[in-house]
């Protein structure tokens, strides 16, 4: 079994189309006011249209449970990927309404991974911590603390360069990529796209 790859961050069609021709598992659509990556819901929506059946998609949301969820459904996303103080909310309203569900965890050098509080069925997003939470920072973390987690995805910092050290050290579910697959934020560079999906790929379990 390869490892689940997300290109995540993407703004255009061109983005999409590569994202799919590499190989990739899903792609992440941000609709988070704070990320210089978010785009809006009529953009998502058309860029969703033209992954929809062959890849995933997941949207980056925040807000309430019930928002959240419903803006997704309105994307035609297949997965939400949560952030803000109902995270977890998010995430279980979203699984009971047929979704798929990444819970983002941020993660220090100096404690242990938490998963206590994720939902059944939702799998972790483990990122490198940063003051406003997690995600985004586009820095790594000691990929070893994730080995053992359950169904975990590896973000931060990923690139094609490292991706598969960072599998090999933690051996996670998935990984996901933004910042380290760019040309400028929110414009990716297809052949790093390409490169970071053949790497993640290659890594045999």
């Amino acid at each position: 079994m390869t490892t689940w790859v997300k290109v995540c961050g993407l703004t255009r069609p061109a983005d999409v189309e590569a994202a799919v021709e590499a190989g990739a598992d899903a792609i992440g659509l941000v609709l988070i006011d704070r990320s210089r990556r978010r785009i809006g819901p009529v953009q998502a929506g058309e860029l969703a249209t033209i992954a929809r059946g062959r890849v995933e998609v997941v949207v980056l949301v925040e807000g309430t449970p019930r928002d959240a969820v419903s803006l997704a459904g309105r994307i035609g996303a297949d997965s939400v990927q949560p952030y803000g103080p109902e995270a977890v909310a998010i995430a279980a309203a979203a699984m009971d309404d047929g979704l798929g569900a990444l819970l983002p965890i941020p993660v220090t050098s100096d404690a242990p991974v938490d998963v206590s509080h994720v939902p059944e069925g939702a799998h972790p997003l483990l990122d490198t911590a940063t003051a406003a939470g997690s995600g985004g920072s586009g820095r790594s973390f000691d990929w070893g603390i994730a080995r053992g987690v359950s169904s975990a995805i590896v973000a931060g910092g990923l690139d094609p360069d490292n991706v598969a050290e960072a599998i090999a050290a933690a051996r996670p579910w998935g990984v996901d990529a933004s910042s380290g697959l760019e040309a400028a934020a929110g414009v990716k560079d297809h052949g790093k796209v390409t490169a970071f999906v053949e790497a993640a790929k290659s890594v045999e379990e």
